[in-house]
Parts: structure tokens; C-alpha cells; sequence
């Protein structure tokens, strides 16, 4: 037998290892847990121990801790509505901002436009004014100046005028010269002639004939044209009294006109 076959051993014996489930249940309001447990022997040859259960019970949620809940839950919605509200709002006033914007620009605009219409109309008024009167003043000194040279008109002035008021009604015929039709210049050359005045033929070349003189300084008996000297297309006799005497044209024939009815473009004073 070995020396140490009776000595005890120090060491201290192995607690048994347990095993616990954990189940859990409701019972009468309360939450159970049910631990289940089973112990497990130091040693392969120790049998197993019974499987222990304890039941711990805990209170369940309560109704007012369930409402404040409710109410929390009630009160985040209706925080999260007026957010929403709020936002659609300020859109809105955003939108009505830049609608606003929009709508002054264009009336600045208009108004802009209209201010500028206005002034060019006043000014074109003005401006009609100005001529109209101009034309007036003209008109009047002219007639002034024609009166006083009638009443002097005598000799040659009056004769020549006396053969142009004579044709008046007669017919207008492109290159005739008399008696009973005449174009502009076959009048104008016919007229010259009563007086031992010759002129050339054609109104380009009689538009250069004499001295240059001012339309406001006309006198009875000088010769009108239209169209540039040298270069006139029509000719015409001025006969005091602010008027012409001149065969216009086919349909109107041989006519007196005042100045203001196809003001001519200069005169020369042959006489």
C-alpha cells in the first residue's frame, strides 16, 4: 500500500454548477419570471440535482403612465401639424412676396411707358404748334406783302397777270403751249411773251432764268418752281394775294392755288 493511500486531500470539494431558465408570464396584472435551474453534479458519478424554479413578479405599466404616453404621442402629432402649417405658411408668404415683386415691376414699367408716351406726344404737339404758327406768320406776311404789290402792280406786272387769270379753266396738255391748252411751262413762256419777255422752253431751264429771290420776299410776277434749280420739274407764276397761277396737271388743269397748297421749292424774279 502506498505511503500516502490514507492522507485526506486539502483541496476543497467543487460546488455543483447549476443551469437556470428564465420564463416569463402574466398573472393578475403582475409580469412573472420563473427561473428554472438545474444543478449539476461535482462529478460524473453524483446524480443530478432537481431543477429549482423562482418567480419574481413586477408591476405592469399603468393606466396613467399609459394616458401620459397617449398624450405625449397626441402632442408630438399636433407639434409636427403646426410645423407643417407653419412651413405652408411661410411658403406662401414667400410666394405672395415675389408675386408682389413681379407685379410692381411690370406696373413701374407701364407707368414708365406711359410717362414716356405722354412726353412725346406733348412734345410732337408743340412741335405741330411751332409750325403752325410759323406757317401763320409766313402766310400773313406774305399776304401783307402781296396786297401792297397788287395795288402797285402796273405796266407789265399787271398784263402778265391779266393773261394768267384769262387761262384759267383751260386744259392741261403735256408739251402744248397755247392757245386754248398748255403745260406748266408753255403757260409760264406764253405769259412772258405778252410782255417781250422770253423764256426758254422747259422748266429745268427757266428755274435759272432771272435772280434768285426768298419765298417771304415774293413779288407779283415772279417766277415759282419745284424741284431744285436747274433741276425743276414744275413752274408757276406768282400773282400777289399769297397765291399762284400755274397749270398743275391733267385733271385739275389751269388753276389758282394759294402757297399752301404745294408750297414750290424757290423763285426768280424775271421782271
Amino acid at each position: 500500500m502506498s505511503p500516502v493511500a490514507h492522507i485526506p486531500s486539502h483541496r476543497k470539494p467543487r460546488r455543483a454548477a447549476s443551469t437556470r431558465a428564465l420564463r416569463a408570464g402574466m398573472t393578475g396584472g403582475f409580469l412573472t419570471l420563473a427561473v428554472a435551474g438545474a444543478a449539476v453534479p461535482a462529478s460524473a458519478t453524483e446524480s443530478k440535482a432537481a431543477p429549482a424554479e423562482s418567480t419574481l413578479e413586477m408591476p405592469t405599466v399603468s393606466a396613467t403612465l399609459a394616458s401620459t404616453a397617449a398624450q405625449t404621442a397626441d402632442a408630438t402629432q399636433q407639434a409636427a401639424s403646426d410645423y407643417e402649417l407653419q412651413a405652408q405658411q411661410e411658403q406662401a408668404e414667400a410666394h405672395a412676396k415675389i408675386a408682389a415683386k413681379k407685379a410692381k415691376a411690370e406696373a413701374d414699367r407701364k407707368a414708365k411707358e406711359a410717362r414716356e408716351a405722354a412726353r412725346k406726344a406733348a412734345a410732337k404737339r408743340a412741335a405741330e404748334a411751332k409750325s403752325q404758327a410759323a406757317k401763320a406768320s409766313r402766310s400773313a406776311e406774305r399776304t401783307t406783302l402781296s396786297t401792297t404789290s397788287v395795288s402797285n402792280a402796273t405796266g407789265n406786272t399787271a398784263t402778265l397777270i391779266s393773261f394768267l387769270k384769262a387761262q384759267l379753266g383751260k386744259a392741261y396738255v403735256l408739251g402744248s403751249s397755247g392757245p386754248s391748252s398748255y403745260d406748266c411751262s408753255g403757260l409760264t413762256q406764253a405769259a412772258f411773251k405778252q410782255i417781250g419777255v422770253s423764256l426758254p422752253r422747259v422748266s429745268q431751264d427757266q428755274s435759272t432764268t432771272g435772280t434768285p429771290v426768298s419765298l417771304d420776299s415774293l413779288q407779283p410776277g415772279d417766277l415759282l418752281y419745284w424741284g431744285s434749280a436747274g433741276s425743276a420739274y414744275h413752274v408757276g407764276v406768282y400773282v400777289g394775294g399769297g397765291n399762284f397761277i400755274g397749270a398743275q396737271n391733267s385733271s385739275t388743269g389751269i388753276v389758282e392755288r394759294p402757297l399752301d397748297y404745294d408750297m414750290p421749292t424757290g423763285a426768280v424774279r424775271v421782271l
